[in-house]
Parts: C-alpha cells; sequence; structure tokens
C-alpha cells in the first residue's frame, strides 16, 4: 500500500444503482460501562466502475474523492463472491 488512505471491508447489500454499490461495515466496539462486545452496521456507498458485483459480495473499499454528493468510497477489490443456491 502506497497511499495512507483507509481501506475497510464489507458486504455488499444494494447493486440498483448504476456503477454504484451499498456496503455495508460491521463495527465491533467495546461498551465503556458493561464491557460488552456491540456489533453496530454502517452503510456506505462505494463506486463499482465495472457495474458487476453482485448482491452478498465481499469487498475491500478504499477512500476517495468525493466523487458525488453520497460516494466518498470506491471498491478496490472483490474478495468473495456469493454462493449461489443451485
Amino acid at each position: 500500500m502506497a497511499n495512507k488512505r483507509r481501506r475497510l471491508i464489507g458486504v455488499v447489500v444494494s447493486d440498483k444503482m448504476q456503477k454504484t454499490v451499498t456496503v455495508a461495515i460491521e463495527l465491533r466496539k467495546m461498551h465503556p460501562v458493561y464491557k460488552k462486545v456491540v456489533k453496530t452496521t454502517k452503510k456506505v456507498m462505494a463506486h463499482d466502475e465495472t457495474d458487476q458485483i453482485p448482491v452478498g459480495a465481499t469487498v475491500k473499499i478504499v477512500e476517495s474523492k468525493p466523487l458525488s454528493r453520497h460516494k466518498r468510497w470506491a471498491v478496490e477489490e472483490v474478495l468473495a463472491l456469493p454462493v449461489s443456491e443451485s
């Protein structure tokens, strides 16, 4: 990695837009008082130049310049494709 941009791993939950996918990122944090691990999910929009990433794929996204009103991330690589049930 030659640059210092943040990289996150998440699962694609929507691909209904053109060249954009919605990625759900699961964050795990320790609760400050109760000391229990709490899972939270954050959804971000990421640029998908190929427009061929399906729902359920695990992707690595990287910070980028603002591409539109909501897009600040771009898909860097597809780590795993969803398992087909046929």
